[in-house]
């Protein structure tokens, strides 16, 4: 795989939760609730890795990254893995909220109907 690997990863994590947003969860269909959510969290850990870097404390195996750099020296990769894993954490938690919505509802139905 090599150089693409990193990014292969993510897009196989985009691609197993794809479904979810199709079956519901709507995460990409509330863009500003997305970036509230990850905005934050991602610049955190985002100067937190450009630190790391700077200081010698973290690299990245160049065989595995593509070599695009985005602001601060951080790899492309990484920068998109603050962006890719929570929101495929967010697609997981709203459908599990949803199935425990409908499994819910279909209790109450069945506790009105004894």
């Amino acid at each position: 795989m090599g150089k693409a690997e990193y990014l292969i990863v993510l897009a196989a994590c985009v691609l197993i939760t794809l479904p979810l947003e199709i079956a519901g969860a709507r995460v990409y269909r509330r863009p500003r609730h997305l970036a509230r959510a990850l905005l934050p969290v991602a610049v955190v850990f985002l100067v937190w890795d450009a630190l790391a870097i700077a200081g010698g404390v973290w690299h990245y195996a160049p065989e595995f990254v593509t070599g695009v750099r985005a602001p601060l020296g951080i790899p492309l990769e990484e920068v998109l893995f603050f962006v890719v894993i929570p929101v495929c954490g967010l697609l997981t938690y709203e459908m599990v909220q949803l199935s425990l919505t409908a499994v819910r509802r279909r209790e109450n139905r069945r506790a009105v109907r004894r």
